[in-house]
């Protein structure tokens, strides 16, 4: 008996560690030839471009003596968004922000398109009210009510005003139509519903596809990328961020998307910090400094982690980028400096009443020892109303915090299904709660 026990015990073991290695195991996905090719730093085409299409409409209007010329008022306001786009300078959406400004100022038939691209302006800056302002201003006038109503979709999704959101969506239903498409997948999601929303998304990029549109293909296959990196398909999130840089070498958005399957799928952080390396050249977005920081801390370098952090917080400081950032600076301040964290999270909740910031209102307000508080901010505002998982990991804290253990359980059995969307760091958290 002592004998057959001993056999048990090894095979234990033996099991045990088996179990133990693949855990550690990461998987593969993707292949250094695929896109090396595209972290070359040496060219910069697309803000290139821009600048060129900048300098045109300038020359332009100063050739005319008129600054208010509305022909090159819309081109020259894109071109500065284009070139924020492609290079995170918050400067440049300021200085297209006053362009749509003076084309609705002097706008005698097109005020509802300069309206929309100011909309769009505010949303990038996350500036959610003003755009809800200016667009529901100019939908009650003489506008073009379909475009508008797409906008005011996207509006109200960011303020947390979902009956509305809803209902701009339906006036437009067409599952032929690109625009409808791609939102009622957001509409999807939002619900929960994620099968639905690869779904639409899927039918969306069929029809950017068979338009050959360069624009809608890319935005199409970067959301696709997304949405299968939700549901687990890695390999085919990595095919979509592929056929992305295919058509736009330099899309930093898809390059970022690969060096987060380095990292969370894979664990490679040496290749994934390579990625962001040749992105922050010439894209100097502050939030790419988080992504090094929780690598850092991923691999046990706990000054390296923080010198990042700090880089982020220099970044967004010197970057005039107003409210874009809060979201984050909530996260990190949580428990270096939770009075600030709660000040901002009081902050972002007034601007946007949604889940994803009421969650960090209460995480917040945890770190503040305001434990009721956060449970009351959870329970009225966020539990039953998102599946975003660090809504989830949030609502968890709170809980525990509370001692309400078997939602806890709960949430961390739901948490567990999201490894690579959290990835490694918050895996482990989510783990141990």
């Amino acid at each position: 008996m002592k004998r057959y026990n001993y056999y048990i015990f090894i095979l234990t073991l033996i099991v045990a560690a088996s179990c133990a290695e693949t855990e550690e195991k990461s998987v593969q996905v993707t292949n250094k030839q695929d896109y090396m090719g595209y972290l070359s730093t040496n060219k910069t085409t697309n803000f290139d471009n821009a600048v060129t299409e900048k300098d045109f409409w300038s020359n332009k209007m100063d050739a005319t003596s008129d600054t208010t010329s509305v022909g090159s008022l819309g081109p020259l306001a894109g071109a500065y968004s284009t070139m924020f786009d492609n290079s995170g300078t918050a400067a440049y959406l300021c200085n297209a922000e006053n362009l749509y400004k003076k084309g609705i100022e002097n706008s005698a038939h097109n005020k509802d398109g300069f309206t929309r691209s100011l909309a769009h302006n505010y949303i990038s800056q996350h500036r959610f009210k003003e755009a809800k302002e200016i667009l529901e201003e100019s939908y009650e006038g003489i506008s073009n009510k379909r475009a508008t109503e797409h906008v005011l979709f996207d509006v109200y999704m960011e303020l947390g005003q979902y009956e509305d959101a809803y209902r701009m969506m339906e006036l437009g239903k067409n599952n032929s139509d690109f625009n409808y498409l791609i939102r009622v997948a957001k509409w999807s999601d939002f619900k929960g519903d994620l099968d639905n929303a690869i779904k639409y998304i899927e039918k969306a990029r069929d029809i950017a596809n068979a338009r050959d549109n360069k624009s809608l293909k890319i935005w199409s296959y970067t959301n696709l990328g997304d949405y299968y990196g939700h549901a687990g398909r890695i390999q085919d999130a990595y095919n979509e961020y592929l056929k992305t840089l295919q058509l736009d070498p330099e899309n930093a958005y898809a390059k970022k998307g690969i060096a987060w399957i380095l990292y969370s799928a894979e664990k490679d952080t040496e290749a994934a910090n390579q990625i962001l390396d040749s992105i922050l050249v010439h894209h100097k977005v502050p939030e790419y400094y988080l992504l090094k920081a929780e690598m850092a801390e991923y691999n046990n370098a706990n000054a390296e982690s923080e010198k990042y952090t700090n880089k982020f917080l220099n970044a967004v400081n010197e970057g005039n980028y107003g409210a874009m950032y809060n979201a984050y600076l909530i996260e990190v301040y949580a428990d270096e400096n939770p009075e600030k964290a709660l000040q901002i999270a009081k902050t972002e909740v007034e601007n946007r009443a949604t889940p994803e910031s009421y969650h960090l209102l209460a995480l917040a307000q945890l770190k503040n020892n305001l434990q009721q508080e956060a449970l009351q901010t959870i329970s009225n505002h966020v539990e039953g109303k998102t599946s975003e998982p660090m809504a989830l990991y949030h609502s968890a804290l709170v809980y525990k915090a509370n001692g309400d253990t078997e939602k806890v359980e709960t949430l961390k059995n739901e948490l567990l299904e999201a490894e690579f969307e959290v990835g490694p760091v918050l895996f482990k958290k989510i783990q141990d709660l």
